[in-house]
């Protein structure tokens, strides 16, 4: 037996005007995991728990079978786990956005304009961090690149700060949602004056690009201390993301992780990459099951970009789902598959909530045939309903 969890990050959200009373997942043509739906189960699961943050770092947590008020130790640490960052116990981590704010007015008075600088390459970014590594690297801080707009500070024997995550401020002024430890705001203003007019932003302006002109420090966490996936399941894993933080998971549950080339974490990654990753470490490195990530969804809800982000979750149904179940009935393998979301992102928000979301479990060995179209409101009128997300992974394994 094979088991496969397919995560469409942000995928779920509300119903639109502009999509007739439709959400996104409604909107978007899904023949597959239709199929799926009507073959298979379909209901709501809870993956955040009450009380945290609806963050994709919570949600995977619970989505992997851990549970996030035992194993939660903050978002920034586990996206370090998947670069290398060395980390002691009294270490307190943060990401450190490159974003974009607008130039003329003081600081404070700035507003931000794009979490993710134009999805900015991990190449350029990696130009930009060198210059605040050589501004701002210290005994006390340690500036590391992660991939595009997403990096790393690790603050020496440091504690907790709680800072605003950028996505949800788009659109506004920064001043209400600005550390108020010294030393970050200090960084973040110093950053502006190094990064607006540097070479290789002036570049991105010229070409039309957004700069990335400022860090922004959030998500505050201490090293994790996760079990072993194997020893806590039985079941050797492979991971396949373009983010960090799914990424760091695997490094800290002990997964392989598995490298595509163009992948990216938005709406145009490689695809056809990704699903031949997930049947690689299933058929041919004999992996138990495999993790498929895609952040695109979840990207373009942040950006407000409502058509693509209908295309993204058409891309996983056609271009994810479809190649890995051909690949495992042309091989002959039963196979259990989980596709859900984390948490949804409403486009008319543009940011995560904590409503349940809808999920599919579907047995190759156990099809039942009746019609079905996935998604939020056929999910709900199933009446089945998980409210503990972790959970689910022990269904999908039937531990």
């Amino acid at each position: 037996m094979k088991y496969i969890v397919v995560l469409g990050d942000g995928m779920s959200g509300l119903p639109l005007e502009e999509l007739n009373g439709q959400t996104t997942l409604e909107a978007a043509k899904t023949p597959v995991m239709d199929e799926l739906a009507g073959k298979g189960e379909m209901g709501m699961v809870q993956n955040v728990p009450a009380g945290m943050a609806p963050g994709s770092d919570v949600a995977n947590l619970a989505v992997l079978g851990y549970d996030p008020k035992i194993y939660y130790s903050g978002r920034s640490s586990v996206e370090a786990l998947s670069i290398g960052v060395p980390m002691s116990d009294d270490d307190v981590i943060f990401r450190c956005n490159l974003v974009t704010l607008t130039e003329e007015e003081p600081y404070a008075q700035k507003t931000i304009l794009d979490h993710s600088s134009g999805e900015i390459s991990s190449e350029d970014a990696d130009v930009l961090m060198d210059a605040v590594r050589q501004a701002f690297d210290s005994n006390e801080f340690r500036f590391y690149s992660g991939k595009a707009y997403r990096h790393i500070c690790v603050w020496k024997h440091g504690r907790f700060v709680t800072m605003e995550p950028p996505h949800d401020h788009l659109g506004q002024v920064i001043g209400p949602y600005l550390p108020t430890e010294k030393r970050f705001l200090n960084m973040m203003e110093r950053s502006f004056e190094i990064l607006n007019n540097h070479p290789l932003n002036l570049k991105r302006a010229a070409q039309g690009k957004n700069k990335a002109n400022s860090l922004w420090f959030w998500g505050a966490g201490t090293k994790p201390n996760l079990r072993n996936f194997q020893q806590k399941t039985g079941k050797t894993g492979a991971m396949v993301s373009a983010v960090d933080l799914l990424k760091g998971l695997a490094v800290g549950t002990g997964m392989n992780v598995m490298d595509v080339a163009g992948a990216t974490g938005s709406v145009e990654t490689n695809y056809e990459g990704k699903a031949k990753a997930a049947v690689d470490a299933l058929l041919k490195d004999g992996c138990d099951l495999a993790y498929i990530h895609l952040e695109g969804p979840d990207e373009m809800a942040h950006q407000g970009r409502m058509e693509q982000k209908i295309k993204s979750i058409e891309y996983l149904d056609s271009r994810i789902i479809a190649p890995v179940k051909k690949a495992m009935e042309d091989a002959g393998e039963e196979f259990r598959m989980l596709i859900l979301p984390d948490h949804p992102n409403p486009i008319c928000y543009r940011t995560h909530t904590l409503d349940p979301v809808p999920y599919i479990l579907y047995d190759s060995r156990k099809e039942r045939r009746a019609i079905a179209h996935y998604s939020e409101k056929e999910a709900m009128e199933t009446g089945i309903y998980e409210p503990d997300g972790y959970k689910m992974m022990d269904r999908l394994l039937e531990l």
